[in-house]
């Protein structure tokens, strides 16, 4: 008995955390302003850094990046340099389309198809499936990932990785426009 209702509890649990209908959505941030025009933010130099928690929270690894942006009216190149703490050096080059408004898309060779992107006022989020390199292998991990503009320098990332829906990691990132 105790155990079924155990069961039971934990079944609960996991499907109203599995639940989307109270996710937070891009377009929430509408009407907010600073505006986050995402090939202006990141086209020129922006600088982060950041830290990867494991699925506890503890801080496993830390980083620097240096980023380079190019927009050329429809397509921005997005080079990001990350020097990791352990030593680890990590380049990926992303090229983000325009598809309109409030909308992108987006490739780089460690993801898995294209990038699903959403931009509403300070808000822009980020969904895509990256290989990351475990062990001598590559697993693929899901992305949420968002960043938040704070003013026109400053803008604050949040990501959280998932395996099968299960959350692994997440990572945070502080960018600051040069």
């Amino acid at each position: 008995m105790y155990i079924k209702n155990f069961l039971l509890l934990i079944c609960f649990l996991f499907i109203t955390n599995c639940s989307t209908s109270q996710s937070m959505k891009p377009e929430d941030f509408k009407d907010q302003k600073p505006r986050l025009i995402i090939e202006e933010y990141l086209s020129g130099n922006v600088q982060a850094w950041g830290i990867l928690q494991n699925r506890s929270g503890k801080v496993i690894r830390q980083f620097s990046a240096d980023l380079d942006g190019k927009w050329d009216g429809k397509k921005l190149i997005l080079d990001e340099k990350f020097n990791w703490n352990d030593g680890e050096i990590q380049n990926r080059q992303w090229q983000i389309t325009k598809i309109d408004e409030h909308n992108y898309e987006g490739t780089a060779g460690d993801v898995v198809g294209t990038a699903k992107g959403y931009s509403y006022g300070p808000a822009f989020k980020f969904e895509y499936v990256l290989l990351v390199p475990v062990k001598g292998r590559e697993i693929k991990i899901t992305f949420d990932d968002w960043i938040f503009m704070q003013d026109e320098r400053v803008a604050i990332n949040r990501a959280t990785m998932t395996k099968f829906g299960i959350k692994v990691a997440e990572l945070t990132v502080m960018f600051v426009k040069d």
